[in-house]
């Protein structure tokens, strides 16, 4: 069989660029770079990021309500949209990451961004001319002035200079940290599934620190003062992450990642008259050891037609446009083959959305003390979820994963499908509990004039948390050990909008639940500012139902995700598509 690639110079420049490097551009030795010592400094500066960033998105809703004095509907919506901007911007991360600049220097450079967001906010929270005047210094009969004109401009421009700097930064710290382990060492490569559950604490951690500690400090000090500390957070995390640049793992970036894809399309189309190829032993190939069984060899085979050679009898080599490889085609067909799974976790983070919002709003019309001097900050209840998982995510690395592991034969126990389906399903009861409470609360207060306390509602915030724990974790996992080399951060950023598009999806449910049930003699669900004329608890039996339902959407698809997988993948590697079935050389020294 003919394995030319008729661009041998290309080849040679790809398996080059495929080293890991040094910070020096020397290749890594395998006894100095990488491994978990890098991985601390990563998680080091993922954990004071995350700090940063959830002690403003999660309390944010109180400030702009209360601050700048926007509506209730109108502060939660700016909160998702604000939060699912974030996620968005991470694919301009992962695509500049992989392309043109390289994990490390993608995160110094939006790292400072970041930083900048959060000094301005800090500096506009702190001077009154920055700020709409306070509601008590107007007549009664007015009604609060909205932030509007240089004010507003001077908020949004602060709020997503940090909305740019924590999306770009979210799938390279995932990524970079992944990419300390060798792929050419089984070892290390067990060491993965571990990463990302430790980087997972890592992210309980931060986020725990931000709802307990710095949420305080927002409420007792200001929230100029929290805002500040932020930045003081942000400016440690660079401080950690650079640190630690003597002992990565760089990858090389490997030019646009959205040329082989577009070649494969082209390449195919060009060829839609051939006769797709019975055996995928005469296809292109890049490599003598490229897989002879690709895991989806017998899915769209259409694309295959992008791999087939055209004998002309002139011996003259095929455009890169016209004769793609095989390892280009099935990273095309595992994109889209991994679309349905990314869909079905949308309404999940659609969840995630009413417990930063409405669920902190909730906790605003019930009694806050704890003792006679000392109330808890609403938004700090997300914290209860966080304190829960980090003894719960040790646990679950140390004792289910090896116990599981002896069934399943599975590195990570389960894999990431089973993982995610897990999560899904869990997640509906959160909402459930949210409703229930949420009509407790609001009869009582009716009824009696009484405030229920504030407690009630963690239940819905400890069952987020642990299908949390399954879902978001299996997530990154299984995108990230679906992407080939060059592309581990646009794929991992791929998960990322999963939150995106469910915060977004939360603003346009809030507009049409709110359009829906309004009439001539009532209002919305929830359009009133007061939670006790509204009717949240029908919003979150709603979210359940929805939630139900994706859930078997997401059986159908994960089993057609495996079915689609080849005879010859092994039943433990359906969650292992690695960088291991396509063209890699890592760290030959």
């Amino acid at each position: 069989m003919n394995i030319q690639t008729g661009q041998g110079s290309r080849k040679d420049s790809m398996h080059a660029q495929q080293v890991s490097v040094d910070w020096r551009g020397k290749p890594c030795m395998p006894n100095k770079h990488g491994g978990m010592r890098a991985v601390i400094f990563v998680l080091g500066f993922q954990a004071l990021e995350i700090t940063a960033i959830a002690a403003v998105g999660n309390n944010l809703i109180t400030y702009v309500f209360n601050e700048m004095h926007f509506s209730l509907s109108k502060s939660a919506n700016l909160v998702t949209n604000f939060v699912g901007t974030i996620f968005l911007l991470s694919l301009l991360g992962g695509f500049l990451s992989d392309s043109y600049l390289g994990s490390f220097w993608t995160m110094l450079i939006f790292g400072f961004v970041e930083l900048s967001g959060y000094l301005l906010l800090s500096v506009q929270a702190h001077l009154p001319q920055l700020r709409p005047p306070p509601c008590n210094m107007m007549s009664p009969e007015e009604h609060c002035m909205e932030a509007e004109g240089f004010k507003a401009t001077v908020f949004f421009v602060a709020l997503y200079l940090v909305a740019l700097g924590s999306g770009c930064l979210k799938p390279n710290m995932i990524s970079h940290g992944a990419d300390q382990f060798r792929n050419d060492d089984p070892a290390q490569c067990k060491k993965l599934s571990t990463y990302f559950n430790i980087a997972y604490f890592s992210f309980c951690v931060g986020e725990l620190i931000a709802l307990t500690v710095l949420i305080w400090v927002q409420t007792r000090s200001g929230m100029d003062v929290g805002f500040g500390v932020s930045a003081g957070a942000m400016a440690m995390g660079l401080a950690v992450m650079v640190s630690g640049a003597f002992f990565y793992r760089n990858k090389h970036p490997q030019g646009s990642i959205f040329t082989p894809i577009a070649r494969v399309f082209v390449a195919a189309f060009s060829k839609r008259k051939q006769i797709c190829p019975s055996s995928s032993d005469i296809l292109h190939r890049s490599h003598i050891n490229e897989s002879n069984n690709p895991p989806f060899a017998n899915k769209f085979r259409f694309l295959d037609k992008a791999c087939v050679r055209v004998e002309d009898g002139s011996n003259m080599k095929e455009s890169p446009w016209r004769l793609c490889t095989v390892s280009e085609v099935e990273q095309v067909k595992i994109i889209i083959s991994v679309i349905p799974i990314f869909g079905c976790t949308i309404i999940f983070n659609t969840i995630l959305a009413q417990l930063q919002t409405f669920s902190v709003q909730q906790g605003n019309a019930m009694d806050t003390k704890l003792t006679e001097s000392f109330h808890v900050p609403p938004a700090s209840l997300q914290a209860i979820p966080y304190i829960m998982l980090t003894v719960l995510v040790p646990i679950y690395e140390t004792c289910f994963v090896p116990l599981t592991r002896k069934f399943t034969r599975t590195d990570s126990g389960i894999t990431p499908l089973q993982r995610i389906g897990v999560g899904l399903f869990t997640v509906t009861f959160s909402m459930v509990a949210a409703a229930m409470i949420e009509r407790k609360r609001r009869e009582t207060y009716m009824e009696s004039n009484k405030l229920l306390s504030l407690f009630w509602i963690a239940p819905q915030f400890l069952i987020f948390g642990l299908s949390e724990m399954f879902t978001a974790v299996g997530l990154i996992e299984f995108f990230y050990k679906q992407s080939r080399a060059g592309m581990q951060a646009f794929l991992t950023a791929m998960t990322y909008c999963s939150y995106s598009f469910g915060f977004y999806l939360s603003s346009l449910l809030v507009s049409l639940v709110n359009k829906i049930t309004s009439g001539s003699s009532k209002d919305g669900w929830l359009s009133d500012n007061d939670l006790n004329n509204d009717r949240l608890d029908l919003f979150y039996w709603l979210l359940a139902a929805l939630s139900l339902i994706n859930f078997f959407i997401y059986l159908l698809c994960s089993n057609w995700y495996s079915s689609s997988l080849s005879p010859s993948t092994n039943a433990g590697e359906d969650d292992h598509i690695s960088s291991s079935k396509h063209v890699q050389a890592e760290d030959i020294m």
